[in-house]
This record gives structure tokens, sequence and C-alpha cells, in this order.
């Protein structure tokens, strides 16, 4: 019997990157996953690779960035689904500026993606959660331990979100709930190449933590036993660019 055999994975992001990376590596497990993520198209790629290791997968397109998408998308979630064993938020958006002239709609989209939309999904499949002791998965960053110049907006963000996971680790662990948030340096993802066009830098992803070496630290948190539980890990490129 695989690690997540008849486990229930729901994951936001899941159609890209490391999203994708922690899905596939739940479906080489058996885990019955959720994708979440606003393009169909990416999903179904996700979906078909999972179905193909033997795994069952159904997409979820809804965009986060709207309190009718998060309403929508869980009411979905609650009204066909029995249970939840592992719940992954890694959706996120990034867009840098000074705070001098940042662009509000900007920070509101900042702040309903990264922040309220982890909120809303945790609230409402935390009654299954619960009743399965479950895990939560936060992907944070580097930047919710330290906020840099000119990511006002996103940094703050991901501060509310180490918050939140703080939180609920302190509420949901005498449920048997366990609760991780993973701080990423630079990993090589469609994010990171719009980062390093827009600091006028070379991209080069071999250099860049990969998503399926962030996958493959995940899954092995996720696998300890429970008499231990792994909080938060920090993981960097180990060649610094």
């Amino acid at each position: 019997m695989r690690a997540f055999e008849g486990q229930t994975a729901v994951i936001t992001g899941g159609g890209t990157g490391i999203g994708a990376a922690i899905a596939l590596a739940l479906a080489r497990e058996r885990a019955s996953l959720w994708l979440i993520g606003r393009r169909s198209e990416l999903l179904k790629s996700v979906a078909e690779s999972a179905r193909g290791l033997g795994a069952d997968a159904t997409c979820c397109p809804f965009d986060l960035g709207s309190e009718t998408g998060q309403n929508e998308l869980t009411q979905r979630l609650t009204s066909n689904l029995h249970q939840v064993d592992v719940l992954v938020h890694n959706a996120a958006i990034y867009v840098p500026g000074p705070i001098d002239h940042a662009s509000l709609e900007d920070f509101d989209r900042h702040y309903q993606i990264n922040v309220r939309a982890p909120y809303v999904l945790t609230q409402a499949l935390l009654p299954m959660m619960k009743a399965r002791r479950g895990q939560v998965v936060f992907i944070n960053s580097s930047g919710g331990i330290s906020a840099k110049p000119l990511m006002s907006q996103y940094d703050s963000t991901k501060h509310a979100l180490k918050a939140i996971a703080d939180s609920l680790r302190g509420e949901v662990n005498a449920a048997g709930v366990r609760v991780l948030s993973v701080y990423l340096g630079r990993t090589a993802s469609d994010m990171q190449a719009r980062i390093h066009e827009q600091e006028g830098k070379p991209y080069r992803p071999e250099l860049l933590l990969q998503p399926e070496d962030v996958a493959s630290t995940i899954l092995n948190a996720l696998t300890v036993s429970r008499t231990a539980e792994v909080t938060d890990i920090h993981i960097r490129p180990m060649i610094k660019s």
C-alpha cells in the first residue's frame, strides 16, 4: 500500500510549478487529487499525468482572486468531498512595486489570493480534516520571514500567511491535525521567470530550487511518524545567484 493510498488531497495552484510537482508526487502514492487553478487546460494536463500514475484526479478551474470564486469553490468542495486528508495552499501572485505608487488594486488581489483564499478554504474544509486527522501545507516564501524593498504587498501577505498557519496549528493540533509552513527561496517556475525579467536578470532555472525537490521534501514531512510534527521548513537554492 502506498503512503497516501485512500487519501484525498486538495491543491491550489495545482496546474503548474510547485503545485503540479506536489500533485504528481502525491499521485505516485495513490492519493486522489482535487486540483484548483485558473487555467483549466493546465489542470487537465496535470490530471491526465496523475491518472497515468494510477491516481484519481478532479479539476476545479476557479479564480481565487474574487470572493465569488472562493465561495463557489468551497461550495463545490464541501458538496462533493466526503474527506480531506491533505490541503496544500500553493496558489499565489506576485507583483512588485514601491510603496509610493504601487497599485492598490494589485494589493487587493494579493490579499484575496495569498491570504483570504487559503483562510476561507481552510475554514470550509476543517471539519473534514479534523475527522481524518489531516494535514495542512502552506507554501510560503523567504519573504514571509524578512520583507524586502519593492515587495511590500507580496511580503506582507506572506507574513499574514505565517500568522494564519501558526495560529491554526495551535488550534487544531489537539484534534490530530498537523500544519506545515514551507518557506521557499527562489524556485524554478513561471512566476520566477517573470520576476527575473522584471529585475532585468537572466533566468537560469538550473541554478534555482526545483519543484520536484520541494515536493519530495514536503512528502517526507507529511509521512513522518504521528509522534512528531514538522512545523517549518526553510529551503534555499544551493548555488546563490
